[in-house]
């Protein structure tokens, strides 16, 4: 009998190009395939909730899989975890309704930007964060941040090149956080488009050092045109934070 399983996971992403299998590339979907292949002795397919960049980080990535394994949900994350290089890690696994979608089903979700905001460098988050040396008042880009809330056309906050056609997406959520020397960027909406949190990022940095007025991401969702943003933030300070369904 065909089953769905709904899969959570969480990985660091510095030695993966992202999430969708690729021929010339490691990748989290291909490395967790074939994971799942030794354990249920079938390559089924596997649909992500999200395509991540190289580099990108997930605190949470849900993920579903058909399959005909019988295999107990809970002793399937215990073979995962026992088979899943170090960088990946299996949280859950529950059996969900034959038409679930791990993409299309999704609600919204939460991403985070972590920025080490300190004078020196700390080699121990390197790969987690963007170092910016010069100090960030979180409080007022989090005011700045509000700006992104609402349903706009977020072409300006979207990688030059793109082929997507619709642009318009619904922000629920942008905040500016400080604990201790890290930075965060938080924010949710209902889809993303290609590279959108890290001109975000990238865009509130370059209001902080002057290099954009302020109060001015208004006029910036406006003008529709991604010259008009900051520049893309490095993918490493960029964590798919939480999937809501």
């Amino acid at each position: 009998m065909m089953r769905n399983l709904l899969l959570t996971i969480s990985f660091d992403g510095t030695n993966y190009h992202g999430w969708q299998v690729q021929g010339n590339a490691v990748t989290v979907q291909q490395t967790l395939q074939d994971a799942l292949e030794k354990i249920c002795s079938n390559r089924d397919n596997i649909v992500g909730c999200s395509r991540t960049d190289a580099g990108v980080h997930a605190n949470m990535y849900c993920c579903n899989m058909r399959t005909e394994s019988t295999i107990d949900c809970q002793r399937l994350v215990g073979g995962l975890n026992a088979i899943l290089p170090r960088d990946i890690a299996a949280l859950d696994c529950k059996e969900v309704d034959f038409d679930f979608h791990a993409r299309y089903d999704c609600k919204s979700k939460e991403y985070i930007y972590k920025i080490w905001n300190s004078p020196n460098k700390n080699p121990f988050i390197f790969n987690h964060s963007l170092h910016y040396k010069y100090p960030l008042d979180e409080k007022f880009l989090s005011e700045q941040a509000k700006a992104f809330i609402g349903t706009h056309h977020f072409d300006s906050f979207c990688a030059a090149g793109s082929s997507v056609e619709d642009t318009e997406r619904t922000v629920v959520n942008a905040a500016v956080e400080r604990e201790g020397d890290t930075v965060i960027f938080r924010v949710e909406a209902d889809g993303f488009l290609y590279n959108m949190v890290r001109i975000m990022a990238g865009t509130l940095i370059d209001i902080s050092r002057g290099k954009i007025p302020a109060d001015s991401i208004e006029q910036i969702i406006e003008a529709r045109n991604r010259s008009a943003a900051g520049y893309t933030a490095p993918a490493r300070g960029l964590f798919l934070n939480k999937i809501h369904y």
